[in-house]
């Protein structure tokens, strides 16, 4: 295949930024899409060029390190992570425009790569329990019906890569905040700080600028987790529940 790329480059947050063309021969199908970044920055290298910065880690679409724009769209054209969309998924003499996150909390570090750590601030305000930790109880000794731990585990499979953000046009991590908040408010444990938790977790979101919700569902509709969007309901619910109550 041969690939023409748009991409994004950047060299500092204080850097306008502008799109740069680069086209690539001889790019397999079977690569995945960093993989193909890799091959042009192996060619930019030996052109003595700066190559492309982006994120990645595992490279297994589960560590949630790796997010950028693709053709406007979240992780590409493939309900998954960057890492996990392959070259298949487009065809011989595409132009693909690759972007960063868009988002006031996610400034640019470098061309892809955009500081999340106002998801780690989020987590940090609340995303924890207080029950002691240590010997493992038996796996019965408390009772969990099966609806609550499914949805526990659902919340639970969140990897903050940060797609939700990047499709909101209102760049709200609401979907995130409320997974975070649901896999532990959905489980005995979490029962003590459930109320504190949710209103520490959404005053960190604004107070970290994401944009508001306004359940347009294109968080959803990106998250290669699938997190359903009515996750941010029960957010809700917990919320108003717990300003009604006069936790704190």
């Amino acid at each position: 295949m041969n690939i023409t790329l748009r991409v994004w480059r950047q060299k500092s947050r204080d850097d306008e930024g502008r799109m740069v063309t680069y086209e690539i021969s001889d790019v397999s199908p079977d690569m995945s899409f960093l993989e193909m970044l890799d091959v042009l920055n192996e060619r930019l290298t030996l052109r003595d060029e700066e190559p492309v910065a982006f994120d990645h880690d595992c490279r297994e679409g589960i560590c949630g390190a790796c997010g950028v724009v693709i053709d406007g769209v979240a992780h590409g054209p493939e309900t998954t992570t960057t890492c996990q969309l392959h070259m298949r998924s487009f065809s011989d003499g595409d132009v693909i425009t690759v972007e960063p996150w868009r988002a006031k909390a996610f400034p640019v570090v470098k061309d892809l790569v955009v500081d999340r750590s106002a998801f780690d601030r989020i987590i940090q305000s609340g995303g924890y329990v207080s029950a002691p930790t240590g010997t493992a109880p038996d796996a019965h000794a408390t009772p969990v019906p099966k609806s609550d731990a499914d949805r526990a585990f659902d919340a639970a499979t969140c990897i903050g890569c940060g797609a939700c953000v990047a499709a909101c046009p209102n760049a709200s991590g609401m979907l995130f905040t409320a997974a975070k908040a649901a896999h532990l408010g959905s489980l005995p444990q979490g029962q003590p700080e459930r109320e504190a938790r949710v209103i520490q977790m959404v005053n960190q979101h604004d107070e970290e600028e994401f944009g508001g919700c306004t359940n347009i569902g294109e968080c959803a509709a990106v998250c290669p987790k699938g997190i359903p969007l009515d996750t941010i309901s029960d957010l809700n619910r917990d919320l108003l529940g717990a300003l009604a109550s006069g936790s704190e």
